[in-house]
């Protein structure tokens, strides 16, 4: 398994990946709903060696089905247990995605390069949201606030796939947040 020095800790790929969406929902203590009409789907924490990387919530809209996710618009929110650099969430980010598809070395240079640029460094207790919008893209939300977007379906599907593809380096945490046995 690779790791992925981050601080004084060392932190598995798929985690640095679980560990970034779920910054951004959690920061308030109430519930709130990044996406108009959503609700929550599932939740996840995800652990490396016993210590708490981030918390990951799903929401979606009504009507929302597993095995479609790819057809409806969600967000996905990461709450960080963790600081990580905005670089190495990016690097972390195109490894996971490669696990679903292989990748032109343009195109994993091209995304990493976005990604790295529009993401912030974050610091625990950070949240990040990811919004899926299916056909478009994805826009990013930091601790509440408009972040940025990239505007390509495939990004966007294979970056989503990170958690909810069967192919995910999580299965567990994928089966929390889609709430499914």
């Amino acid at each position: 398994m690779k790791t992925i020095a981050a601080s004084a800790y060392q932190i598995s790929a798929r985690g640095l990946f679980l560990l970034f969406f779920q910054a951004t929902a959690l920061a308030s203590g109430t519930p709130h709903t990044p996406l108009a009409g959503a609700h929550l789907a599932g939740s996840g924490t995800l652990r490396f060696l016993g210590m708490e990387v981030y918390q990951a919530k799903l929401w979606v809209q009504p009507g929302f089905t597993p095995r479609t996710w790819t057809h409806q618009s969600l967000a996905l929110e990461l709450r960080y247990a963790r600081g990580f650099s905005a670089r190495a969430i990016a690097g972390r980010s195109l490894e996971e995605m490669q696990r679903q598809q292989a990748l032109t070395e343009a195109q994993t240079g091209h995304w990493q390069a976005q990604l790295a640029a529009l993401l912030p460094d974050v610091a625990a207790g950070d949240r990040l949201v990811g919004l899926y919008q299916p056909g478009q893209g994805v826009r990013f939300l930091f601790n509440g606030q408009p972040r940025g977007q990239i505007d390509d379906p495939l990004f966007a599907r294979l970056f989503f796939g990170i958690w909810l593809s069967p192919q995910t380096s999580e299965p567990t945490l994928r089966a929390a947040l889609l709430a499914t046995p």
